[in-house]
């Protein structure tokens, strides 16, 4: 499998990489050393005609330390205004990193309701493109100094993700304080293993994932787990290693096995249904039966009424929705023809019979094929 690894970054030729708090910052502010010796990575890469897009924390860590806090503050307000002024010194010195390099930058601040918009999505996507056409390096952010909970990402590791789905990218490197993934907690456990590969998501890999955060991050392991869930789902590599370890970039692009590395499906996710399926929230839930599991997982087909045993929620046509096996798993989200009542009247019924019980029959699909991902964990 190491040939495969190495063939992923062979063949990759758009990349994200998300580097975390505490890769960046030390007890004096930012890390100048390791921001210096990042960005003059990436444009090396970048000179080889590799397409980059770097996620960036540090705003909020950059700002404690400018103001003179010690820990996160609880208050939104506060915790916006401390972003606001971090955010500022950030990109600034970016810009002196990479200007040693001849790069120029751009900041890019983005919320999770703009991705889920399909106009602003697409408008991001175009403003990244062009930056790259440019030969600009985008530096992305999720924008804090506007964030309540309704709009955040909640991490900058679900960011990435959704970054690099944004994108078509072909790989995410997710650079954080430890070497990847451990099978214990190395910082608290001297005899953890790291686990140098991945292949599918079992409860034994989130229970490897501590969870616990750094002392100046919003993530920890258990959401970086995560974002390579997802990537995977979508067909998408991952791989997570040690930001400070001196050429890690380049050592990674050269084949070199560090990290952990996360083992995507075989079939690439096109990109509007990785927006459908990562980017929108759903407003409710259809649970099916046997049949209609068969045939939407395995046979690629359209959910049907027939199919649909319950309704969850309330919805109107058009929305997105869960579907699940029975009340249990959630298999993915399609956006529905009908609404919830009327989804309620048709469920476990022929198509044929749509119109007779609803007056109407625009389609004979609750979810069409093509508007319809498969996301959850179980069909990996």
């Amino acid at each position: 499998m190491n040939s495969y690894r190495k063939a992923c970054f062979d063949r990759a030729k758009r990349i994200v990489i998300k580097v975390g708090s505490n890769v960046l910052t030390e007890d004096n502010g930012l890390n100048l050393r390791a921001m210096h010796a990042i960005s003059h990575q990436i444009s090396q890469l970048s000179n080889r005609g590799l397409e980059i897009i770097l996620v960036s924390s540090g705003a909020m860590a950059s700002g404690m330390k400018k103001v003179g806090l010690s820990r996160r503050p609880e208050a939104i307000p506060e915790r916006q205004a401390i972003a606001a002024v971090g955010q500022a010194t950030l990109i600034r010195e970016y810009e002196k990193a990479f200007e040693k390099d001849n790069k120029k930058v751009a900041q890019i601040l983005l919320t999770s309701d703009g991705l889920a918009n399909r106009k602003r999505h697409l408008n991001a996507r175009n403003t990244i493109n062009t930056l790259l056409d440019w030969q600009i390096i985008p530096i992305v952010n999720e924008n804090d100094t506007v964030m309540v909970q309704e709009i955040q990402f909640g991490d900058n590791d679900n960011l990435a993700a959704m970054i690099t789905l944004l994108m078509n990218a072909d790989i995410l490197i997710n650079l954080t304080d430890i070497d990847g993934l451990y099978d214990k907690d190395p910082r608290c456990n001297r005899d953890a293993a790291l686990i140098s590969q991945v292949s599918n998501f079992s409860r034994e890999i989130e229970k490897f994932a501590s969870g616990i955060p750094g002392a100046l991050g919003t993530g920890g392991m258990l959401s970086k787990i995560k974002a390579a869930r997802k990537l995977t789902t979508a067909g998408v590599p991952m791989v997570i290693a040690r930001g400070e370890k001196p050429g890690i970039l380049l050592a990674l692009f050269a084949g070199e096995a560090h990290g952990t590395f996360f083992v995507p499906k075989e079939e690439k996710l096109a990109s509007r249904k990785c927006w459908i399926g990562f980017n929108l929230k759903p407003q409710g839930a259809l649970q099916i039966d046997a049949g209609a599991q068969e045939a939407v997982l395995r046979k690629g087909k359209s959910l049907l009424p027939s199919g649909i045993v319950a309704v969850e929620g309330e919805f109107g046509i058009g929305a997105p929705v869960e579907f699940k096996r029975g009340n249990r798993d959630v298999l993915g989200i399609g956006l529905v023809n009908y609404n919830s009542a009327d989804i309620r009247k048709i469920m476990g019924l022929r198509s044929n019979r749509i119109k007779s019980v609803l007056g109407y029959k625009p389609y004979d699909e609750v979810i069409h094929r093509d508007n319809l991902a498969l996301t959850g964990e179980s069909v990996l």
